[in-house]
């Protein structure tokens, strides 16, 4: 079954317009909004995953709001400046799909403040919100979550659609790859698209794994500060190559499998 709104003569025609690099991209991106949605971490048409474009000063791309994280293709995304302009956006006839503005807001933040940032992603899962919502946060307690040992925090300030809001955005994330926006959600980075998922997954990981070991009344075994930063260390410098690259093409193996189409 075909995953996207568009006319194959559409798809064609974006293509060809496109330069292969952004066509990657698009491809890439549609690829991980297609995982997000299969790793139970999607909400609706909520969310957002945002790539910058090769090669194209101030211009990234994001999902049309109104599709599905499932039903996302490279076609089907939506092109737009740091101030929010389209760019170029797909014909969806009487739908008529735009962009979701807390969307703009938070994603044009950062692509804006850090250069060093190609891919964002921002999720609103039950274990993400649940861990913003306690005042410990997340704890480093197993292996997985020493790794955002030393991840960012964001206070709640409402909706995030003022504009206002993004350099607090910022100055929270700081150097960080990573940040729990308090009562919220969560928020990864990366330079590119699967080290933004890697840790996306990864920290949802964490998140799941501490809610379960809380709930089960028992006192938890803390680690040694030592360890702890010995540890966090080793993911931050010490790894053979960025963490989430070696799995990306197993990935969208996985994904044509499954549905090719997020291709088109």
């Amino acid at each position: 079954m075909s995953a996207t709104a568009l006319s194959n003569d559409q798809i064609a025609e974006l293509k060809t317009t496109v330069t292969p690099q952004e066509w990657e991209a698009r491809v890439n991106l549609a690829a991980c909004y297609r995982l997000i949605d299969h790793y139970c971490m999607s909400d609706l048409t909520s969310n957002h995953i945002t790539v910058r474009v090769p090669g194209e000063e101030g211009a990234f791309l994001i999902n049309s709001w109104g599709m599905l994280y499932e039903e996302i293709t490279a076609s089907s995304l939506t092109k737009i400046d740091h101030d929010g302009n389209v760019l170029a956006k797909p014909d969806f006839g009487d739908l008529e799909y735009g962009v979701n503005r807390a969307g703009f807001v938070i994603h044009s933040a950062i692509h804006r403040a850090r250069p060093d940032v190609n891919c964002v992603i921002h999720t609103h899962t039950w274990a993400g919100m649940a861990i913003s919502m306690l005042e410990c946060g997340l704890l480093p307690l197993s292996q997985t979550s020493i790794r955002f040992a030393e991840i960012s925090y964001h206070d709640f300030n409402g909706v995030v659609v003022d504009l206002a809001e993004q350099d607090l955005l910022v100055e929270s994330l700081g150097d960080n790859s990573a940040m729990i926006l308090r009562n919220h959600g969560l928020l990864t980075t990366g330079a590119t698209i699967p080290e933004a998922f890697n840790s996306m997954q990864r920290l949802e990981l964490s998140c799941k794994t501490q809610l379960a070991a809380m709930s089960c009344n028992s006192k938890l075994v803390e680690l040694p500060e030592d360890i702890v930063e010995a540890t966090h260390d080793m993911y931050q410098s010490q790894m053979p190559r960025p963490l989430g690259v070696l799995d990306w093409p197993a990935l969208l193996r996985k994904l044509d499998r499954i549905d090719p189409s997020f291709r088109d």
